[in-house]
């Protein structure tokens, strides 16, 4: 299946002179997404001797990560001196020292430069400093519901019961390929696969991690609270509750392994009274359901509230390319508040149900009242959609349908 939004992007990139660089959790798609690409350049004309493509976690490639030059050398002896050359680097982390083969690159006018990373080292500080100004991030993510449901014949007509499957297997391209072949049983063991690969090359080796029990209990406190408001300092107190000593500084270079290896999205708080962002009490969301579950060998403590916030979170994270947040207005919370281009925001709330008056009324009170006349959504798993004071009262399935 074609990702048919990341394709449009690079299409729109194609012969820019900016580096595209696509992130995101390993399996994701991003390899799948350059081929479907570089076969479109070679539809579209562009002959083979101008596409180079190197895959970095291929052992016949294991050259180039260990001497940055030789594949920097390579590439440039195999160009076509008079015309534009495609290069594609996958997991380009994997090169010592990437951003100053990615930097020379660059400088040549006749590449066109195409690379992948599973973690975040590839636009830290540093690097973005080096290359500021000559890359764009596509930050991809597994399927969204609205891509999950291309793998069913039927799944347009069967999208409510296709959304229960999804809310609990989750949207990894290989799974939906699995359920579709109607093989369930080996979607855990592949999403095990997943965070063993992840834990192994991303995390245990890169972030030099030596207690992996403290780590896993880390884990598997955070996939129990999907969507709830803590910090550092909050989850080694929990620790230290049941006689775990974590400390804080641990805490947090934990988080960072896993939000660098984008399996954790922390989200910040936005005072929309203030109109800042906050620095304490951020939360937490995962980026796949089904492979939370997979780990923890159960379905996470998550309520199906929390499950349907971080399935709405995702979907907004792409929809916004990451401008989302917690909002805060007083004392209560807005569960998303999202930038548009035009510095317009928009403000999210979801709920499993709104059908009674009280629950209604609750859920109306924290985003009715913003002090603006921005758009105003609540998404439940009601039918029945209705406008609410000015909130648009929106089915959560429907709305992930919808070709934004």
């Amino acid at each position: 299946m074609e990702r048919t939004s990341y394709l449009q992007l690079l299409d729109n990139l194609q012969d820019t002179h900016v580096i595209k660089v696509v992130t995101g959790v390993r399996r994701s798609g991003k390899s799948t997404l350059l081929e479907q690409f570089r076969k479109r350049l070679a539809e579209n004309g562009v002959p083979a001797a101008r596409i180079q493509f190197y895959n970095l976690e291929d052992k016949l490639n294991k050259k180039y990560t260990l001497d940055a030059d030789l594949l920097h050398d390579d590439i440039l002896d195999t160009l076509a001196k008079d015309a534009m050359n495609y290069i594609f680097i996958d997991e380009v982390q994997l090169i010592p020292d990437f951003e100053k083969t990615l930097d020379s690159l660059h400088l040549r006018k006749n590449i066109d430069l195409y690379v992948t990373g599973s973690n975040a080292d590839i636009t830290s500080s540093e690097i973005g400093t080096l290359l500021s100004g000559r890359y764009v991030e596509i930050k991809m993510q597994p399927l969204t519901f609205g891509e999950f449901l291309q793998f069913f014949p039927n799944g347009e007509v069967d999208k409510f019961a296709k959304f229960q499957v999804f809310m609990r297997y989750g949207g990894f391209p290989e799974v939906a390929k699995l359920l579709a072949a109607g093989r369930e049983m080996a979607v855990a063991p592949y999403l095990r696969g997943i965070y063993d690969t992840v834990l192994e090359k991303d995390i245990k080796t890169r972030k030099n991690i030596r207690f992996m029990d403290d780590f896993r209990n880390l884990v598997n406190f955070t996939f129990n609270n999907v969507g709830n408001v803590t910090s550092p300092n909050n989850i080694s107190n929990v620790f230290r509750g049941e006689n775990q000593i974590i400390d804080k500084a641990t805490v947090s270079s934990y988080l960072d392994a896993l939000s660098d290896c984008y399996i954790l999205y922390p989200t910040q708080r936005f005072d929309i009274r203030g109109k800042q962002l906050l620095k304490t009490l951020e939360k937490y969301y995962v980026v796949d359901l089904g492979l939370v579950d997979a780990v923890l060998g159960m379905p996470s403590g998550a309520d199906v509230g929390h499950r349907l916030e971080n399935i709405v979170f995702l979907e907004l994270f792409k929809r916004y390319d990451g401008k989302v947040w917690v909002g805060k207005n007083y004392e209560k919370e807005i569960d998303f508040v999202c930038k548009n281009l035009d510095g317009t925001l928009d403000y999210y709330q979801v709920a499993e149900t709104a059908a009674g008056p009280e629950t209604l009324a609750r859920e109306l009170s924290s985003i009715e009242n913003t002090g603006d006349k921005y758009r105003k959504t609540l998404l439940t798993l009601d039918l029945i959609e209705t406008d609410e004071s000015g909130v648009a009262k929106r089915n959560i399935v429907n709305w992930l349908c919808d070709n934004n």
